[in-house]
């Protein structure tokens, strides 16, 4: 594979643009949201209503899937791609995160984690067993895995958290990265297909800790830049400053990836920052307790005002929900527990985002990206504008 990712078109006001990742399992068009597969799954729907609604990569996780069900199985069926019969894209999160989330669980002997220098030691929650992982194994069980693109193990910091935790935090990261690029150096002959290592730029809230961290993960060198640690309790004007400021000091030609992001409003803004991709769980997980997107807003499908309200769900959406079903429909299958009405809320919610990407890829091939934003926002949500407009 002679490109891992093309630029195609800037738009001439911001700094929004599209572009192309290529991977051996087929290209992915950015901006791209990318749906949340955390154990080979993304939840309730099959690997053929994916592609329905034109998925083209989803994300699993190292650390849910090392232990369930385990490296043995998925190397067996000869990688996570196989195994759960998907023949696009797919994206690893190291499992730094989940990790790291283990430091608010707590037993009679106290948190179920501790970090060192060489990796963290933690205890796994279903069953207490103990593990340690370091970047080099997180590293290696992505590999064993299967993925397209690899994301460095690194430590998500809280919000809030002080300016020294921070610091330290940093320092461990990018100690880490470097580790993660060397293993992932070692066994490139051995992949049996093209793949591709992000690097995560940390730093919380901290001017300073995060330009020392994109420039020091520019330094390392990696396929893609991701920026992690947002969208974590951080106020959005925050979140808004971070990315401004950080993704003019990353590399053009290579993929800004901002993790953990999802919500149509926040798309649009880091789009036109220069961020090319995006996962969020938001997307699904609202879609299981009822709330669900469309073209004027969100709705909450569990409230009784749908109860007789046969229109569909979106009336300008052409997903396989809107085209068969009602707004009373979907209210019935969610307060009688029926599986089927998680199924179509997921089903709809992925088919929003995905048009929503086409969208804003469209906008920006066609020069009208600010135009487009506004227009979407007026109906979206108006009090996301501007009060001037």
């Amino acid at each position: 594979m002679e490109k891992e990712f093309e630029v195609i078109k800037k738009d001439k006001e911001t700094e929004a643009r599209t572009g192309k990742i290529f991977t051996a399992h087929g290209e992915i068009k950015t901006p791209v949201f990318i749906p949340v597969g955390t154990q080979g799954t993304v939840k309730t729907l099959s690997s053929e209503e994916l592609e329905q609604v034109e998925v083209e990569i989803i994300q699993g996780n190292a650390y849910h899937l090392f232990f369930r069900p385990g490296m043995e199985v998925i190397k067996k069926a000869g990688g996570l791609h196989k195994f759960i019969n998907w023949d696009r894209a797919i994206l690893t999160d190291s499992g730094g995160f989940q990790v790291f989330s283990l430091s608010g669980c707590r037993t009679t002997a106290g948190s179920l984690r501790k970090i060192t220098p060489e990796g963290v030691k933690f205890s796994y929650p279903l069953d207490g067993s103990e593990h340690f992982f370091t970047p080099e194994k997180s590293v290696e069980i992505q590999i064993v895995l299967g993925a397209d693109i690899l994301m460095c193990f690194d430590e998500c910091t809280p919000y809030p958290c002080g300016y020294e935790y921070a610091k330290n935090s940093l320092a461990i990261t990018l100690d880490w990265a470097k580790r993660s690029k060397q293993t992932f150096s070692v066994q490139r002959s051995a992949f049996s297909g093209e793949r591709q290592l992000f690097g995560i730029i940390q730093g919380s809230v901290y001017a300073d800790l995060r330009k020392e961290s994109a420039l020091r993960m520019v330094e390392i060198g990696f396929d893609g830049y991701a920026l992690g640690g947002l969208a974590v309790g951080e106020p959005k004007e925050e979140m808004y400053r971070i990315i401004k400021e950080i993704v003019p000091l990353l590399p053009e030609n290579y993929p800004h990836y901002l993790m953990g992001v999802g919500t149509p409003e926040d798309i649009w803004e880091a789009v036109e920052s220069g961020i090319d991709m995006f996962d969020c769980v938001q997307t699904t997980r609202n879609a299981r307790n009822g709330q669900l997107f469309t073209n004027s807003g969100k709705i909450n499908i569990k409230n009784a005002i749908y109860r007789e309200d046969l229109r569909p769900l979106d009336e300008e959406c052409n997903c396989p929900v809107c085209r068969n079903y009602t707004r009373a429909y979907l209210f019935h299958l969610y307060r009688a527990g029926e599986i089927l009405g998680l199924r179509l809320n997921t089903l709809h919610n992925l088919y929003f985002f995905v048009k929503l990407m086409n969208l804003i890829r469209e906008s920006i091939g066609k020069g009208n990206f600010l135009e487009e934003k506004k227009k979407f926002l007026n109906k979206y949500s108006p009090s996301l504008l501007p009060s001037s407009n």
